[in-house]
């Protein structure tokens, strides 16, 4: 694939989240961002990672802007707003990473393929249609829209034998990006140091 396509465009046009962290920590990090983790409780360093947290609230100067979801954390949800996801779906999606963007009313769904060799994992991201379907279903009652990305590292997966199923991911309408996505694409605010570079 091009530079330039999804996946090539430069940090210039905002923060950008990478593989090699999650997404709470990386909007932790931020200047504006606030994450409070599902027992409510604010996090005071920017050093913490939450691994074994799973699920947080997003806060950008001081107003709820969404909600994380890692692996079980989804469920956790559900089951503390009574939302009897068993009866929608027959086997759990653990997304890698998932946030609730309140502003769009949607539900972005990342999940993260880093490789370095050939094997299973190669044709993983063919199932995406059926993992779309599932989401929207699990949704839908919900009223939340569902967007569904992969973020592939680029020593990898730029390749040309790969094409056909970036096609496809595209043709169904999901999306992907090489080693990071742009702050923006998630719907979230750009922090001020950022939008002034």
């Amino acid at each position: 694939m091009k530079k330039g396509g999804l996946g090539g465009e430069n940090t210039q046009t905002g923060a950008v989240f990478e593989k090699n962290t999650d997404l709470a920590t990386f909007l932790h990090s931020l200047k504006g961002y606030t994450i409070i983790d599902n027992d409510y409780v604010q996090l005071k360093t920017k050093k913490k990672k939450w691994k074994k947290q799973f699920r947080w609230k997003v806060l950008f100067e001081e107003k709820e802007v969404g909600e994380i979801f890692q692996q079980n954390g989804l469920y956790r949800y559900f089951d503390e707003i009574g939302h009897d996801y068993q009866s929608i779906i027959s086997k759990k999606l653990l997304p890698d990473d998932s946030i609730f963007v309140i502003s769009k009313n949607t539900v972005h769904i990342i999940e993260k393929k880093w490789q370095e060799g050939t094997g299973s994992v190669d044709e993983k991201p063919q199932t995406v249609h059926f993992k779309m379907i599932q989401y929207k279903k699990l949704f839908a009652p919900l009223n939340k829209e569902i967007e569904f990305m992969y973020l592939f590292n680029r020593s990898w997966w730029d390749k040309p034998v790969y094409k056909d199923m970036f096609d496809y991911i595209l043709s169904v309408g999901a999306y992907y990006y090489f080693d990071y996505i742009p702050l923006k694409k998630l719907g979230l605010p750009t922090p001020e140091r950022e939008r002034n570079e």
